[in-house]
């Protein structure tokens, strides 16, 4: 299993902020608010694409435009998520250069999202 590089053991450490509770727009419905707090609680406790993300909020019963609202209200940063993301795979197999890349666009990562991944990975 290969090692993690310097540089991304930092973006993965970057990628790890504390939490602070985003502020609810005052127009903000009882169910955009639970959507937001869901996709809050998902990128604390793992890393996520924003269409995995929004889709794993729809498989728990989130409409489509309360998951993407509950989403793009966090201003999450991809290219943390995607680093993220690929640190994980890296940590728990061994992946090729393309693999790895395939498996990042397979999660819904864009492809400078995969590459931003594929970078901080040491690759």
């Amino acid at each position: 299993m290969q090692e993690l590089t310097q540089q991304s053991k930092k973006i993965v450490a970057l990628a790890n902020p504390p939490t602070k509770k985003p502020a609810p727009a005052s127009n903000e419905s009882l169910a955009g608010e639970n959507a937001r707090l869901t996709a809050q609680s998902y990128l604390r406790s793992s890393s996520f694409s924003r269409s995995g993300l929004i889709s794993q909020l729809e498989y728990e019963g989130y409409s489509k435009a309360d998951s993407t609202y509950g989403v793009d209200s966090l201003g999450a940063d991809w290219n943390t998520q995607a680093a993220k993301t690929a640190a994980a795979y890296m940590r728990s197999s061994s992946f090729s250069r393309e693999g790895l890349k395939d498996q990042l666009l397979y999660e819904g990562f864009s492809s400078s999202q995969a590459e931003y991944g594929l970078t901080a990975v040491g690759y």
